[in-house]
């Protein structure tokens, strides 16, 4: 129950921070946006961090696949594409995409396994789910 909670809440957060980001670039610039929301991200990460953990750092460059500190660079570029998306877009439409996108990728990472995840069986119940959600894209760009 939990796990749905706090997935209900990051959409949330996604759509709320995408729009405050997107108005944030409107009237500064793209990359000062993106700098302003990864330098914030940090420094909050940095205080969680102490405040919570005080753990040693160095465990962080013991990992044994290197490609997983990838996030951060990663992350840089989702608040960039969510940016211009949304200003393209608009909110709406845009979540709609970004969340049919990564339901997509993360099913065919779930099915070939890829990052260390634990592969799993193909369904068609999931590419049918997926289709009714394209076919939601397409009914919600729809103009009567």
């Amino acid at each position: 129950m939990w796990g749905w909670i706090i997935a209900l809440i990051s959409g949330a957060l996604m759509s709320i921070q995408g729009v405050l980001n997107t108005g944030l670039t409107k009237q500064t610039s793209l990359w000062v946006a993106n700098s302003w929301v990864q330098g914030t991200a940090f420094l909050v990460c940095i205080g969680a961090w102490f405040l919570r953990e005080r753990k040693s750092f160095t465990g962080l460059f013991q990992i044994d696949s290197k490609y997983m500190l990838l996030g951060g660079v990663i992350g840089a570029f989702i608040t960039l594409t969510v940016i211009m998306s949304m200003s393209q877009l608009g909110p709406a439409k845009s979540a709609l995409i970004i969340v049919v996108s990564q339901l997509a990728v993360a099913y065919l990472i779930e099915l070939f396994g890829l990052f260390g995840m634990e592969k799993v069986d193909f369904q068609w119940s999931k590419c049918i789910g997926m289709l009714i959600a394209v076919a939601g894209i397409i009914i919600f760009k729809w103009k009567s």
